[in-house]
C-alpha cells in the first residue's frame, strides 16, 4: 500500500479490563486514496485477576502495577516515552440518564457557533445528581432552537433559545476517581476517560450501521455493555453485570472443577451449540493432589454456556425495548469482546433478540504489521478504539465528551508529568525523572449484584426523562 501521510500525533489507548490491562500505542495512516488507517507501534498486555471486579477497580494497587507493566510494554515495543493516554472505564453503576438543558442567546441575529453548543454542555456537566455519583459523559441526541424541534446540527442556523435532549452517562464518583488515581500514580496523565463501549463502538462500527440503527455489544469480563446508535447519534447506554466471568463460574459450578480450569475449558472447547458435541466427548480435568482426573462432557459446558449467553440476550433484547429503538435497528447487532468470540454466540444472539442482522465486530482499518495482528480480535476493540479517539469522535457535532473543567488529577503526583502529544519519541530536555510514588491504598471489594431477575423488572420501567438514576 502507497501511502501518503502518517499524523505526527501518536495515540496510547489504556483499556482497564475486569480479566486484562492492555495499552496499545498507534498513529493514523492516509493512503493515496484518502483512506485512513491505524499504524499500531506497540501493544502491551498484562492479567488482572485480582483488581477490577465488574468493571470497578477494587484494589488499586494491583491495577497500579498491572497498568505500569502493561505501559511498558508498549513503550518499550514503540520506543516511546508514554505521558499521556485515553481510558476506558465500565463498571455496573454505570447509568445512561435521559435530560434537557437549553441557553438563551444573546442574539437572534448571529448565527449559531460551536461555541455555543460548548456552553450549553458545560452548562449540562452542571447537572445536579446524586453526590455519590459522577457525569462521565453528555452526549446530545436532538437540538431545538427558538420553537423549531429535532434539529440535528444547529450550527449556522440564526435562533436566541438553544437547547437539546442529552445523554448523561453517570458512574459512581468513587470507582471514577479510583480509576484517575490509578493512572496518576503511574506518572501518567489521562486526556480522556471513555466508556467502553463507546470506544469499541470506534473500532469496529461502520458510518452505515450507526445511521440505519445498530446496538452494539460489548460482552467483556466482568460487564456487558450496550450501545444503541440511531441516525449516527448515540442513542441509549446500559450496562449489564453478567458476561464472560460469568461464564467461568457457571462451568466452574456446573462442573465441580477449580476457576482456572473452568477459564480453559472455556476458552479451548467453549461452545454456544451444545449439538456441536456427542454424549460421549469428554475432557480430563486434573483433580486435586492424589485425586484421579474429572472427566468433564463437553456437551455439559456448551449447555451451561448456551444458558447463560441466552439470558445475556434476553436482557439486551428487554433494553432495547425499553429504550423505544425495537424494530428500528436495521443495522442489527455487532457483538464483541473477548466472549464474541465463542462459536454460536451469533445465532444465540439473533433468536433469542429476534434480529436478523447479528455479526461479531473485529476491529478494522489496521495497517498491516505483526502488532495489529494482535489486536485484530474482538477482545482488543476497547483498547483500538481508544487509539481511534485521538483522531475521530463519538458525535461531531460536539467538541469534547468529557468534562473540561473537572481537574485532571485527584490527587497529584509530586511531579507532573510532561504533557507532549500521546506519545514521545524524544521528551523534552530538563524533563525530571518521576519519583516513586507513595504506596496505593487498597479498596475494599465491590458487594455483589442484585440477582438476575431483580434485573428483567428494572428493564420493564419505562424511560423518565430528568431521572438521575433510571434504576
Amino acid at each position: 500500500m502507497t501511502t501518503t501521510g502518517m499524523d505526527e500525533k501518536i495515540v496510547v489507548g489504556l483499556d482497564i479490563g475486569s480479566t486484562k490491562v492492555c495499552a496499545v500505542a498507534g498513529r493514523l495512516i492516509r493512503n493515496n486514496k484518502e483512506q485512513e488507517t491505524l499504524e499500531v507501534l506497540g501493544v502491551g498486555e498484562t492479567t488482572l485477576t485480582d483488581g477490577v471486579a465488574k468493571g470497578s477497580v477494587v484494589n488499586v494497587n494491583n491495577t497500579v502495577n498491572a497498568i505500569r507493566r502493561a505501559v511498558a510494554e508498549a513503550s518499550n515495543q514503540s520506543n516511546l516515552n508514554i505521558h499521556l493516554v485515553n481510558v476506558s472505564f465500565s463498571g455496573a453503576h454505570v447509568t445512561s440518564v435521559k435530560s434537557s438543558g437549553s441557553i438563551t442567546r444573546s442574539s437572534s441575529g448571529d448565527e449559531i457557533q460551536t461555541e455555543d453548543i460548548d456552553h450549553l454542555l458545560n452548562d449540562m456537566y452542571r447537572t445536579s445528581i446524586p453526590a455519590d455519583k459522577e457525569i462521565i459523559h453528555v452526549l446530545p441526541m436532538d437540538f431545538v432552537v427558538d420553537t423549531e424541534t429535532n434539529v440535528n446540527q444547529p450550527v449556522g442556523r440564526n435562533g436566541v433559545k438553544l437547547g437539546a435532549d442529552f445523554q448523561l452517562i453517570t458512574a459512581q464518583a468513587n470507582a471514577a476517581r479510583n480509576i484517575r488515581k490509578c493512572i496518576t500514580r503511574n506518572n501518567l496523565a489521562q486526556d480522556t476517560m471513555m466508556l467502553s463501549a463507546l470506544a469499541s463502538g470506534l473500532a469496529v462500527l461502520t458510518d452505515e450501521e450507526k445511521y440505519a440503527g445498530v446496538a452494539l455489544v460489548d460482552i467483556g469480563g466482568g460487564t456487558t455493555e450496550m450501545a444503541i446508535y440511531y441516525r449516527n447519534v448515540l442513542r441509549h447506554v446500559a450496562v449489564f453485570p453478567w458476561a464472560g466471568n460469568s461464564l467461568t463460574s457457571d462451568i466452574q459450578a456446573g462442573c465441580k472443577i477449580l476457576p482456572n480450569q473452568a477459564e480453559q475449558l472455556k476458552k479451548k472447547f467453549g461452545s454456544a451449540n451444545p449439538t456441536e458435541y456427542n454424549l460421549n466427548e469428554v475432557v480430563a480435568v486434573p483433580g486435586l493432589s492424589n485425586r484421579k482426573p474429572k472427566d468433564v462432557l463437553l456437551k455439559n459446558v456448551a449447555l451451561i454456556i448456551e444458558d447463560r449467553l441466552r439470558e445475556i440476550a434476553a436482557l439486551v433484547q428487554a433494553e432495547i425495548i425499553r429504550s423505544g429503538y425495537d424494530g428500528k435497528l436495521l443495522g442489527g447487532l455487532v457483538l464483541t469482546g473477548g466472549s464474541a468470540l465463542i462459536p454460536g454466540v451469533e445465532h444465540i444472539f439473533g433468536r433469542v433478540t429476534g434480529v436478523e442482522e447479528v455479526r461479531v465486530g473485529f476491529p478494522e482499518h489496521l495497517e498491516p504489521n505483526g502488532r495489529a495482528d494482535l489486536v485484530g480480535d474482538p477482545a482488543y476493540a476497547t483498547a483500538v478504539g481508544l487509539v481511534w479517539a485521538g483522531y475521530k469522535t463519538i458525535d461531531n457535532r460536539i467538541s469534547f465528551i468529557s468534562d473540561p473543567n473537572r481537574a485532571i488529577y485527584d490527587e497529584q503526583p509530586a511531579t507532573t508529568p510532561v504533557r507532549p502529544s500521546y506519545g514521545n519519541p524524544n521528551p523534552p530536555i530538563g524533563t525530571a525523572k518521576p519519583p516513586v510514588s507513595k504506596p496505593p491504598v487498597e479498596q475494599p471489594k465491590e458487594a455483589e449484584e442484585g440477582q438476575l431477575m431483580k434485573w428483567f423488572r428494572k428493564l420493564t420501567q419505562p424511560i423518565r426523562g430528568n431521572e438521575t438514576d433510571p434504576y
